[in-house]
Order: C-alpha cells, then structure tokens, then sequence
C-alpha cells in the first residue's frame, strides 16, 4: 500500500491528469517530475496538504509536552492567562528564539526553531486552531509544498523582525516597540500564511480573499495590542516574509517538482536546528 511505484500511470499532483510515473513532465500543465519519483501515490494519500497540517499540530503537541517534562517542577500551573506555562530553561533547550539567543548566544538557528515551540496551553491551542483555519486555505492556492515554504520561511522572518528588534531597541520605554529578548510560537508563520494569502489576492484581483484577509489583519492587530505579551513584531515579519515569500513563488502558475525539494529542505533544516538546541542546551541542565 505504501510502497513505490515504479511502472503505471500516476495523477499529476498539479493539475490531475494521468501520466507516466517515469515521465520527466506532465504534458497538461508542464510540471516537472510528475510521479515524484513514484511516491506519488503515497504521498497523496497523506492528504491534499501531504499530511503538512496534521505533522505541525503533532510536532508542536510533542514539543510543548517534552517542554513541560523538561521543566519539571519549575512548571508555572497558572500565571495570569497562561496556563501551563514551560519553563525558560526548557524553552530554551528546545529552541525558543529572541534577542538574547541569536545575538548574546548567536544561536541563530533558533529562528526556525522558535515556530514549534509554545508557552502555554492557551498558546498552543490557539496557534494550532488557526493553523487548521488558514492551512487549508494557503494549500488549496500554493500546493502543500510551498505552502509548507511559506510556513518556515516566514516563521524565520518573523523572528529575525523580533530579535533583531529586541537588541537594537531594548531600551525604548515606549510600550509594544522594544522586541522580544525571547519569543516563540507558530503565530509568526500563521501570520505569513495569512500574508501569503494578502499577495495572492492582490495579485490575482480577487476582493473577496482581500477583504477577508484585511478582516483578520485587523483582528490580530487590535489582539495584538491589547493582549500582554503577545510579539507584534513577530506577526509583523512573519507576514511581511509570507507576502514576499508568495511574491517569489508566483502563486498564479502551478506548483513545481522543485518546490516538492526545498520544502523537504525546510522541514529538514527545522529538524536540525532543534536537535542544535538541544545539544547545545544541554549543559543548562547539568
């Protein structure tokens, strides 16, 4: 059922029409390596995000668990709105991204990191529902691989935004405007979808998703201002970085077998950069 295919017709993950599973491209749409190599079929199986949408949900519930059992009895039960709060330590270990880490620590990989790591449940729940909102909506236009593009690079953006922010401006007394010492959460690259979804609208002339992008652009902004802690520059790079992420990707033609590349590259960096983490975060705990 899961095996490869090696013979046979394929349906192209572009455009659906039959092809060969050997044949270079698809002769409807011009999509290079139609049959991915045979895994084609496996991987439609996974879904029309590939399974994108349910392995983020996943990982980052695996994280914030590991998270929670790494912080031990420093766990803060409730604090405010946050209920079962990790620890910074644990955060750390994991990742968590920020002015300190990237430019006191120079652990720059934390930038992709950061994404799948939350500070509460409320955190996580709420990151996770608008990944299952805007997910779907993002893989119906851009295909599951640059959608799953869009999701780490904009996530990156974002942090680099708020990090970079928290160094230079540490010492502004004005409030919402100093950066983030330390930041994570998945809000950075729901908001590059949202900003992936703005440049498709305006590029494809539709004033429907327009609208209802600006709907939420303005939500998350009052949010934003009036919710304590929330990392407004974040949101801000991630969907500056998702708009131009969708700029580069020409969200009008359709998906390549080349993206199907860089975005197994992404999750594959991303893995790495929290195995970095947790070596290097390591000796904390010793």
């Amino acid at each position: 059922m899961l095996q490869r295919r090696t013979s046979g017709s394929v349906v192209c993950p572009s455009c659906g029409s039959l092809v060969g599973v050997r044949d270079d491209k698809c002769y409807t749409c011009g999509r290079a390596n139609p049959g991915l190599w045979g895994f084609a079929p496996v991987l439609r199986q996974l879904g029309a995000d590939l399974g994108f949408i349910p392995l983020t949900i996943g990982v980052c519930s695996v994280l914030y668990a590991l998270t929670l059992l790494a912080s031990g009895g420093d766990i803060q039960i409730m604090r405010g709105l946050s209920i079962l709060e990790p620890s910074q330590r644990a955060l750390l270990l994991f990742g968590m991204s920020g002015a300190y880490p990237v430019f006191v620590k120079g652990a720059w990989w934390t930038l992709l990191s950061a994404s799948w790591l939350h500070g509460g449940l409320l955190h996580i729940f709420f990151n996770m529902y608008w990944v299952r909102r805007f997910g779907p909506d993002v893989v119906e236009l851009f295909g599951p691989a640059r959608t799953v593009i869009i999701y780490t690079l904009s996530g990156a953006a974002g942090f680099l935004l708020s990090s970079t922010a928290g160094w230079f401006l540490a010492g502004v007394p004005i409030p919402l405007l100093h950066g983030a010492i330390l930041t994570m959460g998945a809000s950075a690259s729901i908001m590059g979808l949202l900003g992936a979804l703005a440049h498709y609208g305006r590029r494809s002339g539709s004033s429907l998703i327009s609208a209802e992008v600006k709907q939420y652009v303005i939500m998350f902004a009052v949010m934003g201002l009036l919710m304590p802690g929330t990392d407004n520059y974040a949101h801000a790079g991630g969907f500056l970085g998702g708009y131009w992420v969708s700029s580069i990707l020409n969200p009008l033609q359709r998906e390549r077998g080349d993206h199907m590349l860089i975005a197994a590259g992404c999750l594959v960096a991303t893995v790495l950069s929290i195995l970095i983490s947790v070596v290097q975060g390591l000796p904390l705990f010793r």
